[in-house]
């Protein structure tokens, strides 16, 4: 991994995502409690031994630059080892960024000054663990000039993702981007499609000759059509090569904590693009539970993030003698440092730091942020609630959709959203 250069596209509007990216970029959404949506893809890097990254951002940019800054300082440029943090900065032209392939034409210095033999483009905003050295090996393998990552999904989500079509030697044979008509499926299976996931390998020369050309702004829709006809293009079939071995802790008789070899973890196969609230709620949830679907708590490939200087949780107050019972729990939760659930209730909930959960609230199924307070016997469910909000006594947001569209943002599944400091 030393020939290979990492970029990753973290200027991302993330219009669906709104109004949690009204005051920052898509991958600096926080998730999981302590983490911020690149972690993943950063942790990733680190993991496969990629230890030479470039973050190409633009909208809304301040709050990921603080956390990379934070808690990403970890590179010994020494080693030659960095991670670059590279702002727009119309070097080229008097243009901002104008798509995913400009953004990286406009800092071509950048690779042509490193001469890696491979560029590996990635998104900072899908969750996910791969081992990208499996897919550069892939790549060479193939003796391929471009490698474009798909997994299988269901063809009724192919208006939001490239679809590819391959040989059976997964040679990329058409290309289409979010097509409008009926998609190419898998040959032997009719209700599926091969997405592409926004991961590319591109061998350095050939990269730099395609964003040579003019028009040629974004590598789904123009630079991977024009590839496909003029050199040897593969698709890396995720779900099949992706083969991440883990040593995970997991409760094995009489509820003893066993540190487990797992050949194959159950999320080798885990890829979520949370390009919508829904997805974002889905991805969060994924987390909860004893057996949770994305696993934070493996040895081999951790998930690394900017710790903060912050108390261990605590769960206060078992009362009996009051109805209703004055009782301090989380239940299938994850809960970040600083938390206080302070004689209330949590269920398949995840919480982020320094939240504080007063008595007889109940919470279910819902994502709070950092510095939330949630008031006494409020009821919250299914609900994405931001930063610093301090929700008054005995709110209801989640028990009644009707009201709730009166005041905030509803999505289709019901995912109630409140925004980032609506109760102060």
């Amino acid at each position: 991994m030393k020939e290979v250069l990492g970029i990753i596209m973290a200027g991302g509007r993330g219009e669906r995502l709104m109004p949690l990216t009204d005051d920052r970029t898509k991958p600096a959404v926080p998730f999981g409690g302590i983490y911020r949506l690149i972690d993943t893809t950063l942790s990733n890097c680190v993991n496969s031994g990629m230890y030479k990254i470039i973050v190409l951002p633009q909208y809304k940019s301040q709050s990921l630059v603080d956390h990379l800054e934070a808690g990403w300082n970890i590179f010994s440029l020494d080693l030659g080892h960095y991670l670059k943090v590279v702002a727009p900065q119309q070097r080229i032209s008097k243009d901002w960024y104008l798509g995913t392939a400009d953004s990286v034409r406009q800092n071509l210095y950048l690779i042509e000054r490193e001469r890696p033999r491979h560029v590996l483009i990635l998104s900072g905003d899908h969750v996910y663990k791969m081992d990208y050295e499996k897919l550069i090996e892939f790549h060479e393998a193939k003796g391929a000039e471009v490698t474009v990552s798909v997994i299988e999904i269901d063809k009724s989500l192919a208006n939001q993702f490239g679809v590819l079509e391959v040989d059976g030697n997964f040679r990329i044979t058409g290309f289409k981007e979010k097509p409008k008509e009926e998609p190419k499926t898998i040959p032997d299976d009719p209700q599926r499609i091969l997405a592409s996931m926004g991961i590319y390998v591109f061998n350095t020369e050939l990269l730099i000759q395609a964003l040579s050309e003019p028009g040629l702004n974004d590598f789904g829709k123009h630079v991977l059509p024009l590839l496909i006809d003029r050199v040897a293009s593969f698709a890396y079939p995720f779900r099949r090569l992706n083969t991440i071995s883990d040593y995970i802790y997991t409760l094995g008789k009489d509820e003893r904590r066993e540190l487990t070899f797992v050949e194959k973890t159950r999320d080798s196969t885990y890829w979520r693009d949370v390009g919508t609230l829904d997805a974002y709620w889905n991805a969060n949830m994924d987390l909860t539970g004893v057996d949770p679907f994305f696993n934070l708590y493996g040895q081999r490939w951790p998930i690394h993030t900017f710790q903060k200087q912050a108390p261990p949780a605590k769960f206060v107050f078992n009362d009996k003698r009051v109805e209703p019972r004055r009782v301090g729990h989380a239940v299938d939760s994850v809960v970040s440092p600083g938390c206080i659930i302070s004689g209330g209730m949590v269920r398949m909930s995840v919480l982020g730091w320094n939240v504080l959960v007063r008595s007889f609230a109940e919470v279910d199924e819902s994502v709070i942020m950092d510095n939330v307070e949630v008031g006494r016997h409020c009821r919250i469910k299914k609900a994405i609630i931001d930063k610093w909000n301090v929700i008054p006594p005995k709110t209801e947001i989640g028990i009644n959709p009707l009201k709730d569209r009166e005041k905030f943002s509803v999505t289709q599944r019901g995912i109630v959203v409140v925004p980032k400091g609506y109760f102060t």
